[in-house]
Order: structure tokens, then C-alpha cells, then sequence
């Protein structure tokens, strides 16, 4: 082998640049998630020093999610044809900036609109990392580093609400919105001087309508199934407004994208059967890790009497069974390239974790909770990352961006709708059991009940005993009532696994893919027409691609040249 045959192509980072550029990026993940949870624990103190509404403490949440989730197909979409690391730098600076404003907020209005931002930066963080590691890494050894990212996750998410728990208490809840700044700030700089990566030049088309309808029509529906049975009947003229508006929106955009020369969705994407089967699982696997991650939270305060702290690390089993899960599986994908039959484990394993925690009560034992949590992680960790793994190795190069996203964006939705279904079950079951369970007191033990008029949480510790038990047990079995009904969800994941196809892990990065594109459109130029009819699916659904070896900087025409062969199609 010559020495010119033994060099990289251009572009397609190795050795030590490539483990400094995944430092960045792993950097700049941990800085999103850690910012994100860091606040779970001191909102209430939040909303309570800045003069905020229970209706304010819901938008400051559904605000930050609905900007996340509704902008991740368009950083995804932008990705495929912009620079992904300009645009992750851009998205690390939109974060940061609105994670410090809303640090210094002196009213509702203030915070939410400067989560907003902090959700559309986030939104780009959780896809670019995704897609950037596609970049560097092949398929086969994705799932080492898939696995690393989930722990990582893991590990923000378990620490974000115990630092700002500390800082709530020590110096002041606004340094929950700082923290991420000096990290953000050494992430950057990482990125600008160790990610080299070959840019897509081409003509932009931006999916203007598109985005506006996409948008539009999740954030109806999101909006309805988040307020509502809380600050309107289920059954009511906003129900109506919201939820048909949201489905005609949606039907105009499906049109709109048929339509789009660069759709933000492409939905020629659904004609592959590992996309399809991705989105279906990834929707349930966004309800176990959003929803079990708020609900764990309640059930360990409300219906066990513990402290903020005290909730925050009698939950670390969980992400405890996401962190060993990600990173042992995505080792074992990497060194043998099987990965079906984890996913598989994984989905009954959310299966058997959400079944488990469907029999908490309040008087539930701690090991039998803390083996349930266990398993319910596990089965997160093996599935959540490797539904990106799969559909990224199925898709053309230049449909990367788009396709990694899509799966982001759809598992948010369902972790958000789910969340908010849940919600919405236990507010309606506890306010029955506690009815219920405050009929069978004595009279004298009533004293003090006025409290849970009006639908407020209560403060457990400071009721009286006979009051507390039945709050306790209200909750406990309300609790453990909404992850049984979750399950069936978790059936539908398992069977959308079931149906993805064991397609081998590619050996080569998106780069290294790219970079062979071109060279075979290079020796086939001179054939003419005759190159189209050997080429394969995924190369036939992306665009000709042309790279300047000297630049690194690769050139994809908008349009394809027709051909015999695809008239015939």
C-alpha cells in the first residue's frame, strides 16, 4: 500500500484531532443538559422570588421544551446544508446567552422569554452532537461513543438538580443560569481550533413554509395536551381551536413538504422501514425518560416525605440504569456490531421497569423502587442513543442532519405529550383518592384538611399525621397508577424494534462516505448517463457531490442531471 493510499481523506478527522474535537462536543452536550436540570429543584423559589403564577411556573417549563423540540428539525435541516460547526457554535452562543439573561430576570415575562431561547440553543445542541459525531465516527464505533453520550446525559441529569439545589441555598438560584457559561465558554474554543470538517457547499433553499407549519402545528397540540384539564376542560372551545388547528396546520404541512425543493422533514424519509420503526420507538422512549424523571420526583416528596436533595439522589438508580446500560452496550455494539438483540433487551426492559413501577404504593419498599428504576433505566439507556445509531446508518450522507434530528425531535414530542397526559391523569386520581380517603377520617383528624382545597401541592411535613398518610398514600397509588398505564406504550416500542432490519453497522464515518461519493462520481464522469444505472438507493436519493481535495470544502449541485435510468423510475 503506498503512502498516498494510507492518508485520510480530506476532511475526515483521526488520532489525536479526533479525540480532542469529541472532547468539545461531548462538552458542549454536558453543558446543555446540566444547564437544562439545573434548575428543576429551585423553580419553585424561582417563580416565588420573581412574583410568578402557577400558570407562570407552567409556561416557564412548557416554553423551554416547546422552543426545544420545534426547533430541532430545523438545525438538523440546516445542518445538511450549512456548516455543522458553525452552526453548533451558534447554537452553544444562543444557549448560553439565554441561560444568562434568564439568570437575571426580575419578572415571569423576562424568564420565559429568555428560556425560549435557551430551548431553541438546546434543541440545537441535542441534534448537532448527534449529527457531528456521525460525521467523525462510522456506525461500528458510533455505538462506543453513543454509549458515552448517554452517560454523560446521564450524569447532567443527575447532578443538574443537586448543584442547584446547593446554589438555591448557598448563593442564590440566579448562579443556576451562570454555571453553564464557563463551560460553554471552554467548549467553543475547543470546537473552533480541533473541528475540521468538510462543508457542504450548495445552493440553500430554506423550507421557510415548512418550518412556520411544523412549528405551528406541534406547538397547538403540545400547548392543548400541556394546559389542558388545568387551565381549561378537556372538553371545550380551546380544545376544539387548539387541537383541529394543530391537524389542519400539519396536513398543509405535509403538503408544503412534497412540494419543498429541501424539505425541513423529508418525508421520503418514512419510506425507510428503519426510519419509520425509529420515530415509532423513539416516541415511547421519550415518555420513559422525561416523564418517569418528573413523576420519580413527585412520588419521592409527596408520597414518601422526602426533601428536594433527598429525592434528587434516591432517583440516582435510575439514571444510574441509563449510564451503565449506554456505555457497557455501546462498548459490546462496537466490538462484535451486533446491536439488535440489545435493543431488544432494552425494550423489555422499559417494558418490565414501567410494569414494575406500576405497583409503587406509598409504604413500597425502597430496594423493590430502587430495582425498578434500575430496569426501567436500562432499558433507556439501551434504546434511547441506538435509534439514532440505526437510522444514521441507513441514510444517504446528505440526508444526515435531517434524518438524526427527526428522530431527536419526535422522541421530545413524546416525552412532552406524554408528560402532560400523565400530569393530567394523576392531578384527576389523586383528587379523587384524597376525597375519598379524607371521608374515611374521623372528624376530629379532619383539622387542618383546608389546605388541600383548591388543588396546591401540599407541604407533606407540615400536616398533621392522619392527613399526611392519605396524601401520601393518595399519591403513591396515583403515581404508580400512570407508569402502569404507560406500559402499553413501551409494547409498541418493543414491537417497532422487533421490525427494524438487522442491517450491519457500516466501517466508515459520514466524512470517510462523502469523500467515496465523490471519488466514484470522479472516475464515472466520463461515462455519461451510464454511471446512474449502477449506483445504489441511498446514492440515488442524494444529491452528485464533488469535494476540492485541496480545500476539503465539497460541492453538491442542486440538481441532479436526469437520466435514463431515472425516467424509468
Amino acid at each position: 500500500m503506498t503512502q498516498t493510499q494510507q492518508m485520510p481523506p480530506a476532511g475526515v478527522l483521526t488520532g489525536r484531532a479526533k479525540n480532542l474535537a469529541l472532547t468539545g462536543l461531548f462538552l458542549s452536550m454536558f453543558v446543555s443538559m446540566l444547564a437544562m436540570n439545573v434548575v428543576g429543584t429551585s423553580m419553585p423559589v424561582i417563580i416565588s422570588d420573581i412574583g410568578g403564577t402557577q400558570a407562570a411556573y407552567t409556561w416557564v417549563i412548557t416554553a423551554t421544551m416547546l422552543a426545544s423540540a420545534i426547533s430541532t428539525p430545523i438545525w438538523g435541516k440546516l445542518a445538511d446544508l450549512t456548516s455543522k460547526k458553525v452552526l453548533l457554535q451558534l447554537a452553544l452562543i444562543v444557549f448560553t446567552l439565554g441561560s444568562a439573561l434568564a439568570g437575571m430576570a426580575q419578572d415571569p415575562t423576562w424568564l420565559i422569554v429568555f428560556r425560549v431561547f435557551q430551548g431553541l440553543g438546546a434543541g440545537g445542541l441535542g441534534a448537532l452532537g448527534q449529527i457531528v459525531l456521525a460525521e467523525i465516527i462510522s456506525p461500528l464505533e458510533r455505538g462506543k461513543y453513543m454509549g458515552i453520550m448517554g452517560a454523560v446525559m446521564a450524569v447532567a441529569t443527575v447532578g443538574g438538580p443537586l448543584i442547584g439545589g446547593f446554589f438555591t441555598d448557598t448563593i442564590g438560584w440566579r448562579w443556576n443560569f451562570y454555571v453553564a457559561a464557563p463551560i460553554a465558554v471552554v467548549a467553543i474554543i475547543m470546537l473552533q481550533r480541533t473541528l475540521h470538517l468538510p462543508t457542504l457547499k450548495r445552493k440553500i433553499s430554506i423550507d421557510y413554509l415548512g418550518a412556520v407549519l411544523i412549528s405551528t402545528g406541534f406547538s397547538s397540540l403540545l400547548i392543548w395536551v400541556t394546559l389542558g384539564g388545568q387551565q381549561f376542560e378537556w372538553w371545550s372551545w380551546q380544545t376544539l381551536a387548539m387541537v383541529g388547528g394543530g391537524i389542519v396546520l400539519l396536513a398543509l404541512a405535509v403538503v408544503a413538504e412534497f412540494k419543498a425543493e429541501e424539505p425541513l422533514i423529508p418525508l421520503t424519509l418514512f419510506k425507510n422501514r428503519t426510519f419509520t420503526m425509529s420515530v415509532i420507538a423513539s416516541l415511547a422512549v421519550g415518555l420513559a425518560m422525561f416523564g418517569t424523571a418528573v413523576f420519580l420526583g413527585q412520588y419521592m416528596q409527596l408520597a414518601r416525605g422526602r426533601s428536594v436533595i433527598e429525592s434528587s439522589l434516591l432517583t440516582m438508580p435510575m439514571m444510574g440504569g441509563v449510564l451503565i446500560s449506554s456505555t457497557v452496550v455501546g462498548q459490546i455494539i462496537t466490538r462484535t456490531g451486533k446491536w439488535k438483540r440489545y435493543m431488544i433487551i432494552g425494550g423489555f426492559g422499559l417494558l418490565a421497569g414501567l410494569l414494575m413501577m406500576g405497583q409503587l404504593r406509598y409504604d413500597t419498599s425502597y430496594w423493590y423502587v430502587g430495582i425498578s428504576m434500575f430496569v426501567l433505566g436500562a432499558g433507556v439507556g439501551m434504546t434511547m442513543q441506538n435509534l439514532v445509531l440505526v437510522v444514521q446508518n441507513t441514510v444517504a450522507p446528505t440526508q444526515m442532519g435531517a434524518a438524526s434530528s427527526a428522530v431527536t425531535f419526535f422522541r421530545t414530542i413524546g416525552g412532552t405529550a406524554g408528560m402532560s397526559a400523565m400530569g393530567a391523569m394523576l392531578a384527576g386520581q389523586v383528587a379523587q383518592y384524597i376525597k375519598d380517603g379524607l371521608a374515611q377520617l374521623a372528624p376530629t383528624d379532619l383539622k387542618g384538611a383546608e389546605v388541600l382545597s383548591g388543588g396546591v401541592l401540599p407541604k407533606v411535613s407540615e400536616l398533621p399525621a392522619p392527613i399526611r398518610e392519605v396524601v401520601e398514600a393518595s399519591y403513591g397509588m396515583g403515581i404508580g397508577h400512570i407508569f402502569l398505564a404507560a406500559a402499553p406504550i413501551a409494547v409498541i416500542a418493543l414491537i417497532a424494534i422487533a421490525l427494524i432490519p438487522n442491517i450491519p453497522l457500516s466501517t466508515k464515518s459520514n466524512s470517510e462516505l462523502i469523500a467515496e461519493m465523490q471519488a466514484k462520481r470522479a472516475k464515472n464522469a466520463g461515462s455519461g448517463d451510464a454511471a446512474g444505472d449502477t449506483e445504489t438507493d441511498a446514492e440515488r436519493a442524494s444529491d452528485p457531490v464533488l469535494l476540492d481535495a485541496s480545500t476539503g470544502s465539497i460541492t453538491l449541485p442542486t440538481h441532479r442531471p436526469s437520466n435514463a435510468a431515472g425516467s424509468k423510475r
